[in-house]
């Protein structure tokens, strides 16, 4: 856990590898489909919004009191684990492996940058 609730600008890397052989254009999947599908995942889940363990439970009461405060709802994902670059790594690599089941390819590993050197990678 963190001192003081704080944002990150996260970059992620999905790196997938064929199952069998490259598609019938060369590739190993579109680009646009990895965007599409983990993109919209991140959007609607991490995006603008707080990542927090499911056992901080001093990030529950500061937003509990934000809310109770302000009025405002604010977007919370709670994540099983600690939310650190290696375990938000590890996490959306689980996530990306289910949501890209069936396009014949496995997603080999995720690199999180959380600043452009400062990086977690999970395989």
């Amino acid at each position: 856990m963190c001192a003081n609730l704080h944002g990150h600008n996260y970059e992620a890397w999905i790196h997938c590898c064929p199952i069998d052989d490259l598609d019938a254009l060369g590739r190993v999947i579109d680009f646009g489909v990895v965007k599409a599908k983990v993109g919209a995942w991140i959007d609607s889940h991490w995006d603008h919004g707080f990542v927090l363990w499911t056992h901080d439970s001093a990030g529950r009461a500061a937003m509990q009191a934000f809310e109770a405060s302000s009025g405002l709802t604010q977007k919370v994902f709670w994540l099983d684990r600690n939310p650190t670059a290696e375990n938000m790594a590890a996490a959306l690599l689980e996530v990306a492996r289910s949501i890209l089941s069936g396009y014949g390819i496995v997603v080999e590993k995720v690199v999180l940058f959380e600043t452009p050197r400062c990086y977690a990678e999970v395989s």
